[in-house]
């Protein structure tokens, strides 16, 4: 009997761009038996954050912790500075998230709210590792928090050497043209990682990201152009030396 080859594929932030999410999912066209998984961020800064949270929610895949989604729960969680935090959120994109909750019905935020407190900062596929943003690398995986696995940057991609010995960790979080010599679009390679945030709504890209493990493929569709393409892992990516990362002020 012939056994099926299923495929993991794991999706970059989002950042509720829901049209340009579909276009790239007609295009990797996943099987039931595929694995799809999303890093995080599905909100915020883009047009549709309803509406991912909404597809992403209530399909078969799988779902990541991102740093934008700890905000709107830290905006929402009634702590002493709530006030702040929610803020921080709206200055970082929170307002476009709340104008798509208006528009399809703000009673839906509370559903969504409870879902994102199940989401878990990292999946361990075996030889992958998925995070939203990265490890610190001098510190025990046990010791590690959301402050890490969220939000971390510098620290991660300034590694020398591998955290994992056995696993590749993929990442989104940090916009790849933002570390050094990566052009727009360019997934970053680092020492054990990868980073396929390629800047969905930054005007500087516009590149929403899917990379298929099991062929070494990668999806992208522009959220502003509508081009869509498919290009060997090889061909897409840039490596990073860690020497030339530096501290971000």
């Amino acid at each position: 009997m012939k056994t099926s080859i299923y495929r993991r594929i794991v999706i970059g932030d989002v950042h509720g761009h829901y049209n340009a999410l579909m276009t790239l999912l007609e295009a990797i066209a996943p099987s039931s038996e595929d694995e799809v998984y999303f890093l995080g961020d599905l909100i915020d800064r883009g047009p549709q954050s309803f509406q991912v949270v909404d597809f992403v929610q209530a399909s078969p895949f799988y779902c990541l912790l991102g740093n934008h989604e700890q905000l709107l729960l830290d905006s929402f969680a009634n702590r002493e500075n709530q006030q702040a935090i929610m803020q921080i959120w709206l200055y970082s994109g929170g307002h476009s998230t709340i104008a798509s909750y208006r528009q399809e019905g703000i009673s839906i935020l509370s559903e969504h709210i409870e879902w994102m407190r199940t989401l878990p900062a990292y999946l361990d596929l075996g030889d992958v590792w998925l995070v939203h943003a990265g490890v610190h690398p001098e510190m025990p995986l046990e010791e590690q928090t959301i402050d890490q696995f969220c939000w971390i940057r510098d620290e991660f991609h300034s590694t020398t050497k591998p955290y994992f010995p056995d696993k590749l960790i993929i990442t989104g979080h940090t916009i790849t043209f933002t570390l050094p010599n990566v052009p727009p679009g360019k997934i970053a390679q680092g020492q054990g990682w990868l980073d396929i945030d390629t800047g969905a709504y930054h005007r500087k890209s516009g590149w929403l990201t899917a990379l298929d493990i099991t062929n070494s493929l990668v999806y992208q569709v522009n959220v502003f152009d509508e081009t869509l393409r498919t290009l060997p892992l090889e061909n897409a990516i840039t490596k990073v030396e860690p020497e030339l990362v530096l501290p971000r002020k």
